[in-house]
């Protein structure tokens, strides 16, 4: 990787080979130390990005909201790193997603994990509930963003029996594929049905399947919207520097 030499403003950004999308709230960063940790988790061509960018990201973080964030103040941050290492940050506006049912957030998660395979950190979870377990759908030993390790660390905390469980996502999928969800069956010799499904995400927080929700995932997206809310009260009471 490049060092932060090579991160100017005035060039022109190649292909993008990493994108980072962080929600916003209040001008301000949620779990910006987490997201950053993770920045450092993640690889560009296959090298661990650098500790040099980690550091630019860092001191461009709060440039960037002062500049970008009054126009979208609970916008997206983005952060892009092309295949040379050079990176760029902006702020865009917030879009909820489009389809929130518990096969299209399977879908999402299952090109995340693809995401994660190429660049080291998993930037959207599926989770779901089977009895009085909570099923995360990654593999052991899986990296994964900020809004996914709060949430493992939340349900930890608070007693929850947390297992990761690869095949989630394929499990997910198939018993929407075969009407099964939410209906008490299961399929012929798998585990009981999941009886809630929602995603944890960088960008989207804490989403429940709208054809599957439940109060697990209700209390963390509770949890995730209170955040939001602490953080938008801090950034109003904080002078900001014009």
């Amino acid at each position: 990787m490049p060092d932060a030499g090579a991160m100017q403003e005035n060039f022109t950004l190649g292909r993008p080979s990493l994108v980072c999308r962080w929600r916003i709230a209040g001008g301000d960063l949620p779990m910006a130390g987490r997201h950053l940790r993770a920045l450092g988790q993640r690889r560009v061509n296959g090298a661990i990005v650098s500790p040099n960018l980690v550091a630019w990201a860092q001191q461009h973080v709060e440039w960037t909201l002062h500049d970008g964030s009054a126009q979208h103040p609970d916008g997206v941050l983005m952060l892009i790193v092309d295949e040379g290492g050079r990176a760029a940050m902006t702020v865009g506006p917030y879009e909820p997603l489009a389809v929130a049912t518990a096969s299209g957030l399977a879908g999402r998660a299952f090109q995340a994990a693809r995401e994660g395979d190429e660049t080291g950190v998993v930037p959207e979870t599926l989770w779901a509930v089977r009895g009085g377990d909570l099923l995360w759908g990654v593999a052991p030993g899986s990296a994964v963003g900020a809004a996914s390790g709060l949430v493992a660390d939340l349900a930890q905390t608070v007693g929850l029996n947390v297992i990761r469980c690869e095949g989630l996502v394929q499990e997910v999928r198939n018993a929407a594929a075969d009407g099964l969800l939410g209906s008490g069956a299961g399929r012929s010799g798998a585990e009981p049905p999941v009886s809630e499904v929602f995603l944890v995400s960088d960008e989207h927080g804490v989403v429940q399947a709208a054809d599957l929700d439940g109060p697990r995932g209700r209390r963390f997206a509770q949890g995730y919207a209170r955040l939001l809310e602490s953080v938008r009260a801090k950034a109003a009471e904080r002078p900001r520097i014009r």
